[in-house]
């Protein structure tokens, strides 16, 4: 699986996440004005890192842990220069000569890991690609010795974790610049490292094995990238998709791309859209994403089906519309897309569906296609179908694929509105607080798997009703729960309580995860809505709703919003009708 898109549509939390669970190995390549970093993964798991600072070496960051000195780091560097072809990593190196032990080793390559994840979540924006190539990752990065292997293998998602907790606490204190080095303080560490005989990817940078042919095959990422022209990347992307074409037609494609790059765009309103484009095509692919950057729009694109879920899945749950793109191939006859679209269709009712396909395919499985839930089969550019044609023709198609992708907006659920009206005038009829706020937790069921009412007492919510939880939603609303949550502090149950401000994010907090998951499980998804209703400017209680088991399916929250306000406004209405009509003694 190979994949690539933008840090600004899919943050580099998001990529990690997506390679530990779909256990892939390979190479991720981070780039941005700033530079390149790479980290490097194994099933799943980070075996190590490879910082865009030149100064961001293993063999420092064992020096700052007070794990060596820079006499034993010199001395290591020494032995690896003199070691020819038996080279080892200087980690393993230093491990060898009892300098250190490989717990120490291992949280060394921890700690640059994190510092380069800490480095990209700064950056406001980039790309990543993924390179899987088994020889490439074996051959050309040996991590360790056979007896390493499994112990340098590190958690990902603890990792993550540790990273996202240092950054958080480097914004907050202002101190997010120490945790990287200084040119000042890496002078001459530096100098001793440069002892390994190469200016690029090194083992006292990675903690890796450097061999013979490293300078010839892995190109220098530590200098930063230069300001490149897009049109020679453009160029370099024609070229080694179209080798045997003229230099003429690679030529009108290059302008073309370029045109587009060039070319300004309004980002006034966000995109609404995710393109998820699947395909063994790396020109169509990487013509696609040219254009939906134009456009505004998130592209995530890959060559295999493994991990499509994540993907739409973080998509929904960024209340982004997924357009999944599946393009078939001139040898394929559509039959695993037509089977990919129907499992699709089933388990995402939100997505869209496009497909791909040169003029042939197009006519055997169109109609099919449209029937099972395809929202469109675009023929597309073939050179297998007519190759003198084909650059005339991939013009053509991209000149218009991204608006018409851009027109593809989700498609609002005509029952929701219609439960809005019933929800409105039931409430019109209703005077009392615990069936006022039922009303508001049923039109909340309608849009999200499970939901609970709480009545807000002094120091606790206290579990009313629910939909979802103790019995299936089907069954209606349950009988009270009953059980307690803490109102405490930086909850957001606490806050919503406080501020009476309707919530709907994904959020974790002690409250949620240590009381309330504990009743009634956690979900597959931590996008959660916090509805107050409020008496008089006090809020009594709270609805509760999330998406349970099911992924995430974006609700109309502009009306459940809207009907807590009205349901509020019905209970006062209540209370003073109540207060003027009790009988004078």
């Amino acid at each position: 699986m190979s994949f690539n898109g933008d840090l600004e549509h899919f943050p580099l939390v998001d990529v990690i996440q997506l390679l530990h669970m779909s256990s892939k190995s390979g190479i991720l390549y981070l780039k941005s004005s700033k530079g390149e970093s790479q980290l490097v993964f194994r099933d799943g798991f980070f075996v190590s890192a490879n910082h865009l600072k030149n100064s961001c070496r293993i063999g420092k960051v064992l020096i700052d842990m007070n794990a060596i000195t820079k006499e034993a780091l010199d001395q290591a560097l020494s032995e690896q220069e003199h070691a020819g072809r038996d080279r080892k990593p200087l980690v393993a190196t230093l491990i060898e000569q009892g300098t250190i032990d490989k717990e120490t080793a291992f949280k060394g390559l921890e700690t640059l890991i994190e510092m380069t994840i800490v480095e990209v979540l700064t950056w406001e924006n980039g790309t990543f690609s993924l390179d899987v190539s088994k020889e490439y990752v074996s051959d050309e990065y040996r991590y360790f010795p056979e007896k390493l292997h499994q112990e340098i293998l590190l958690n990902a998602q603890g990792i993550l974790m540790d990273s996202l907790r240092i950054y958080d606490e480097k914004m907050r204190d202002g101190t997010l610049s120490e945790i990287f080095f200084t040119e000042e303080n890496t002078r001459d560490t530096d100098a001793s490292a440069d002892r390994s005989g190469t200016a690029e990817i090194t083992a006292d940078l990675l903690g890796l094995d450097a061999l013979d042919t490293i300078t010839r095959k892995i190109p220098d990422v530590f200098i930063g990238l230069k300001d490149h022209d897009p049109n020679d990347e453009h160029r370099k992307a024609v070229t080694q998709a179209l080798p045997e074409a003229t230099n003429d037609q690679q030529e009108r494609l290059v302008s073309f791309l370029t045109g587009i790059s060039s070319q300004s765009h309004s980002q006034s309103t966000p995109p609404v859209t995710a393109i998820i484009l699947l395909t063994q095509n790396e020109l169509l692919s990487y013509a696609v994403t040219t254009v939906c950057k134009h456009e505004n729009l998130f592209i995530f694109a890959s060559d295999e089906e493994i991990g499509l879920d994540i993907v739409i899945e973080q998509s929904l749950g960024r209340d982004l519309h997924p357009v999944l793109i599946i393009d078939i191939d001139h040898e394929n006859d559509g039959a695993y897309a037509l089977k990919l679209v129907r499992t699709k269709v089933a388990a995402y009712p939100e997505l869209s569906i496009l497909i791909t396909a040169c003029c042939r395919t197009w006519q055997t499985i169109s109609m099919e296609a449209l029937g099972i839930g395809t929202r469109s089969i675009i023929p597309r550019p073939c050179r297998g179908c007519h190759e003198d044609l084909y650059i005339d023709q991939m013009v053509a198609f991209l000149s218009g694929i991204g608006s018409y992708l851009k027109s593809i907006l989700p498609v609002p659920r005509t029952d929701v509105g219609r439960q809005f009206i019933v929800a409105l005038h039931q409430l019109k009829s209703l005077s009392e607080p615990p069936e006022i706020a039922l009303a508001v937790l049923q039109f909340a069921a309608l849009q999200f798997e499970r939901a609970v009412t709480f009545v807000v007492a002094k120091t606790e919510l206290i579990a009313e009703k629910s939909f979802g939880i103790s019995a299936p939603k089907s069954d209606g609303p349950s009988a009270p729960l009953m059980f307690h949550l803490p109102l405490e502090v930086n909850s957001v149950l606490q806050e919503v309580v406080e501020k009476g401000k309707f919530y709907y994010g994904q959020r974790s907090d002690a409250v949620l995860t240590n009381h309330l998951y504990k009743e009634i499980g956690v979900p597959r998804s931590l996008k959660a809505v916090a509805v107050p209703l409020m008496s008089r400017g006090k809020v009594i209680a709270v609805t509760y709703a999330d998406f349970g088991s099911k992924p995430v399916s974006p609700p109309q929250i502009n009306l459940l919003e809207a009907l807590a306000q009205h349901a509020g406004s019905t209970l006062d209405n209540a209370l003073y009708r109540k207060s003027i009509e009790k009988p004078l003694l």
